[in-house]
């Protein structure tokens, strides 16, 4: 869907960016679009120019393009905001708006509002936020359709891991009857590492969260949340059922312990943090657990990997495979998303 806004010079067009939120994510996503520029308007004739960077609450703009150092500067607090995140969002002109603030599951904000007044404002938006879409995805979808703007939200559910995409366009005409597998780096790695070298949960804990891979409060991870509120996305957007989280039946990986994961290795077997999705229905699954998953199946992946097998009527069984965390894995997700838009 093109905008009428984006300007255009022989067969090339310039896309003006802004990205809210100048997290992890949000950096990863200027970086790629820098490292990617040139090869991106060889491959698809688009310009993408970043014009404005928001970390609340201000914004930091320039119609001409923010380099990498003023984007750095902003961030460090070298440069002053230049007017607040929602100012930038309904004012500076520009057709594509980021959005990479934290998720927050309790009501969606502040990204809630961002993605609603992007939409409002007639810009399309990308996201990698989980929150806005598992609390109010129909009524962000309607907003987008009312206006003729795309929403888009690849990264929210598997990272660098396509499932959307896949699903939407190259399994259209199938109909997809289950997605399940490993939504969760963390999880996943944690239960690697236990069963691996033979280490308690708390120690494995504590190591990922000295290497980053888990955060400093890991409760949303390894209690489950995180893929439960993926798997709303999922039911929502792919299955178009009417779901929150609080349908969802969850189960984390706190009580696991050596012995089980020792069971489950003599019998040939491996325990994951499995989410499940169907179309509903009499036998509608909506769940996320730690299940037995024999040592030859695909959903056996080891470390902060991500798998997804999406059942499929025509297609059969894909499985998917892909590293769910980290913010260059999600900025290209983002960027794909990006690319999309304007891309045919």
């Amino acid at each position: 869907m093109k905008s009428e806004g984006v300007k255009e010079d022989m067969n090339t067009k310039t896309v003006r960016i802004s990205i809210v939120g100048l997290g992890n994510v949000g950096r990863g996503v200027a970086e790629v679009i820098r490292r990617k520029q040139e090869e991106i308007t060889r491959k698809y004739g688009i310009d993408l120019k970043i014009v404005g960077v928001a970390d609340l609450p201000g914004a930091v703009v320039d119609e001409n393009g923010l380099s990498e150092d003023a984007i750095r500067k902003f961030k460090s607090g070298e440069t002053a905001e230049d007017m607040t995140t929602l100012d930038m969002i309904k004012d500076v002109e520009h057709e594509i708006m980021v959005e990479t603030t934290p998720t927050n599951v309790e009501n969606g904000e502040p990204g809630l509002t961002h993605i609603l007044t992007a939409l409002e404002s007639d810009r399309h938006v990308v996201t990698s936020n989980k929150g806005p879409l598992a609390l109010q995805y129909g009524k962000l979808m309607d907003l987008a359709a009312s206006r003729g703007k795309e929403l888009k939200f690849e990264a929210s559910v598997g990272g660098a891991m396509p499932i959307i995409s896949l699903v939407k366009d190259n399994l259209a005409g199938n109909g997809i009857i289950s997605i399940k597998g490993i939504l969760n780096g963390t999880c996943n790695y944690i239960l690697t590492r236990m069963r691996e070298e033979k280490l308690p949960y708390e120690h494995v804990l504590k190591e990922a969260q000295e290497r980053g891979i888990a955060e400093t409060d890991p409760s949303n991870d390894v209690a489950g949340r995180d893929t439960a509120v993926k798997l709303v996305i999922l039911a929502n957007s792919i299955f178009g059922r009417n779901v929150s989280y609080k349908d969802v039946e969850v189960t984390g990986i706190t009580e696991i312990t050596l012995e089980a994961l020792k069971l489950a290795d003599d019998a040939g077997y491996v325990i994951k943090l499995i989410g499940e999705v169907d179309g509903g229905g009499s036998g509608e699954c909506l769940k996320v657990a730690p299940r037995l998953v024999p040592k030859d199946d695909p959903l056996n992946v080891e470390g902060t990997l991500n798998v997804a097998t999406i059942k499929t009527d025509l297609a059969g069984d894909i499985t998917v495979i892909g590293k769910g965390a980290g913010p260059i894995e999600a900025a290209s997700a983002v960027l794909s998303d990006i690319i999309g838009i304007y891309s045919f």
